[in-house]
């Protein structure tokens, strides 16, 4: 899986079943999309990524006209992964482990005593780092722990250092996460804590590959953390306090569905949602947004797909309905 950029192009045609036709209105929009994203191909593939590509364009474009019509929240854009099928997405990019264990202290839990503001907007503050690209790695989770990382920094120091996602790749193996195969974001907390540090992305560059060996320079120490904290499961009203109070926190989310895959702007409330949560990301605040006449909650979730995806690199997801796509089950933070 890790460095590879697809299935193998017979398990590609199976999955698609018989080859349709491709569009030839579509040949100037292929091309433009190709150059747009530097996307080149053998020949013998070339005409079985378009036929992708036509089938995700036209499922955009159908989920466009309800959204025109009322009924989505959300739109959908076409990304730099339009040649990817919905398979291939969840294997290359979704690699968030669930945790089962508990953290060394008490969960952070919601208080009645504290009050929370109506919005949080921790990139005003100066806590977040411009949005990364993890590439064709299932690498999410060392994503999220640097985002977390990188605010626990500012918070202490006032000044915004790019962490390491390389590093965690590299270093964490003995913990058992699994590089670009996927990993555990509080695992991920765990090895900086052990290690006494990590280096910074300028010592540490990101390779979007888990076959290197780790380089850790304990003279580059940008990032340390002493615990972990755990937020109380399936509770958003534990992680509203927990953004509010502690700034930016690692989540995980089911980012599963086409739609998800593909979110450009608005709301994101999807019926394809679960519970299953595969993929980690960073929520740096939430809000609330009218929408036809009624005041609707939302998230603010930092994601690794580059700016190319959703709202410049961040979705806004609902909130305080039902914990959608299981925001609230897997959500973790460090400490110093």
């Amino acid at each position: 899986m890790p460095g590879t950029m697809a299935l193998p192009l017979g398990l590609l045609l199976a999955a698609l079943g018989c080859a349709a036709a491709l569009d030839s209105t579509l040949e100037e929009a292929w091309r433009g999309w190709k150059s747009l994203h530097a996307k080149e191909y053998p020949e013998d593939v070339e005409a079985t990524r378009r036929e992708v590509w036509e089938k995700n364009l036209r499922r955009i474009e159908e989920h466009n006209r309800e959204q025109a019509q009322g009924r989505h929240t959300f739109r959908l854009g076409m990304n730099h992964y339009g040649d990817l099928t919905d398979e291939e997405f969840n294997q290359l990019l979704n690699g968030f482990a669930p945790g089962r264990q508990q953290g060394p202290g008490p969960l952070f839990r919601a208080s009645a005593a504290l009050r929370t503001p109506a919005e949080v907007d921790w990139r005003a503050k100066g806590y977040v780092t411009p949005v990364k690209n993890q590439g064709h790695c299932g690498s999410c989770w060392a994503f999220s722990a640097t985002g977390a990382l990188e605010g626990l920094v500012f918070n202490r120091t006032r000044k915004l250092v790019v962490l390491s996602e390389q590093n965690l790749i590299d270093c964490s193996r003995k913990l058992g996460n699994e590089g670009c195969g996927g990993g555990y974001v509080t695992r991920a907390f765990q090895y900086v804590h052990d290690n006494g540090g990590l280096n910074s992305e300028h010592v540490y560059p990101y390779l979007g590959t888990d076959a290197s060996s780790c380089r850790y320079d304990p003279r580059d120490r940008a990032a340390n953390c002493s615990a972990v904290r755990l937020v109380a499961p399936g509770s958003e009203a534990a992680l509203e306090q927990a953004v509010a109070a502690v700034g930016p926190v690692s989540v995980a989310v089911d980012a599963s569905s086409f739609h998800f895959h593909f979110y450009t702007s608005g709301i994101f409330s999807s019926a394809f949602c679960s519970q299953r949560v595969n993929h980690a990301m960073l929520a740096v605040g939430y809000g609330t947004s009218q929408q036809n006449g009624q005041s609707v909650a939302y998230w603010i979730l930092k994601n690794s797909w580059s700016e190319v995806w959703g709202e410049r690199g961040y979705i806004r997801l609902l909130k305080g309905v039902d914990n959608h796509c299981g925001v609230a089950n897997q959500a973790s933070f460090p400490v110093l």
